[in-house]
């Protein structure tokens, strides 16, 4: 399983890196476009494409419980009601779905990529247990915990989304084993056996639980519990702002060269005056001969770590502001980790995410 999360850390990372650039190149292009002519439509869709693409990279991360969960108050009917249409082109013609949604608004505390993940892994597996075609039901409602009826999750209320098919149903014995990675019966080609453990992954991971009900020739049933939250406070509506910008020095540290060209050329259009290095020496030469407000660097650098290069900065510039990137999370490198009072900036990254978070950095100087 550490073998299986380093791989998977390596890949995200290489991924990571590739969509940085695919996001910040369709972001530049659409404001220079300004949404006129087909040119604007396909950006959108390589914009949007490129969206699914990083989620992929997220879900690697979240079965070796690496990839922080990024949880917002949310609607549970409203979560099945959008996924609805997207269940319904996995499943094919053969096979209806039914919504048996609860009639009051609750509201659950998760992140909408991961939640996402879990109930198509589950409308999928519903399929492929029904080849002959059948029903599959999508249903939420409320339950209350004392503690004894479910001894895995504390007293409380919660919501309960339940996805049932009557399919062909489980043995025993696949029961026994169904939440192990690597466990399936669908074939080398057919399935990696990571579905349901991810599932469960993150399932605990946002404070619930995950129960399976089946029998053969009889259907299965899986019961997915959340514990139930407070609705937020109405939100009211503001205009998204203009990208925040700058006239300060900034120096941008990144081996790969596509995502440091699209950061260059996204800060210089801020009005950023913009130096840019491939590796730490080179950038400590520039740091020893330029006034240097802010420096964006990779964590993975080909001569030594970010961490490292941090630690060099402290000492031999003390007054310039660093801010790390990573395809990697933090806690995923071996080779060193940055101080949790460093800004950290995770890739992808899109051009709006750029430019608020080196505002922010140049910003927080000032107000130390």
């Amino acid at each position: 399983m550490e073998a299986f999360g380093q791989l998977a850390g390596g890949v995200a990372h290489d991924f990571n890196n590739f969509l940085t650039a695919i996001l910040g190149y369709s972001d530049l292009l659409v404001a220079e476009v300004q949404g006129r002519g087909t040119g604007a439509k396909y950006l959108s869709e390589i914009r949007s494409a490129a969206g699914r693409a990083a989620s992929l990279t997220r879900q690697l991360l979240t079965f070796s419980r690496r990839e922080p969960l990024e949880p917002r108050i949310l609607e549970v009917n409203m979560l099945i009601h959008n996924l609805e249409r997207s269940i319904l082109r996995l499943l094919g013609e053969n096979i209806s779905v039914l919504c048996e949604l609860m009639p009051e608004k609750k509201h659950i505390k998760v992140d909408p990529d991961q939640f996402t993940q879990i109930i198509i892994n589950l409308a999928v597996n519903a399929r492929d247990a029904m080849p002959a075609g059948g029903t599959l039901v999508l249903k939420t409602e409320t339950i209350s915990t004392n503690g004894k009826s479910l001894p895995e999750l504390p007293s409380g209320k919660y919501v309960r989304i339940s996805v049932i098919d009557n399919g062909m149903g489980m043995s025993e014995e696949v029961k026994e084993h169904l939440f192990e990675p690597f466990f399936s019966t669908k074939g080398d080609r057919h399935g990696s056996g990571l579905g349901l453990a991810t599932c469960y992954g993150i399932v605990r991971q946002s404070g619930g639980h995950i129960t399976v009900e089946s029998e053969h020739a009889k259907g299965t049933a899986v019961y997915i519990y959340l514990p139930e939250v407070a609705a937020p406070p109405a939100a009211a509506y503001r205009k998204r702002p203009k990208l925040p910008s700058g006239t300060e020095t900034i120096l941008v540290v990144e081996d790969d060269i596509s995502v440091r060209h699209v950061a260059v050329r996204t800060l210089r259009m801020l009005g950023y005056n913009v130096l840019e290095a491939f590796r730490a020496d080179e950038a400590k030469r520039l740091i020893e001969n330029t006034a240097i407000n802010l420096v964006v660097s990779d964590i993975v650098l080909p001569d030594m770590s970010g961490c490292d290069f941090a630690d060099w900065m402290r000492i031999n510039s003390p007054s310039t502001q660093i801010l790390l990137t990573s395809g990697y999370l933090p806690e995923m490198t071996t080779i060193g980790t940055p101080s949790s009072e460093l800004p950290f900036l995770s890739k992808p990254f899109d051009p709006q995410q750029l430019a608020e978070t080196v505002r922010a950095s140049l910003d927080a100087v000032v107000l130390t």
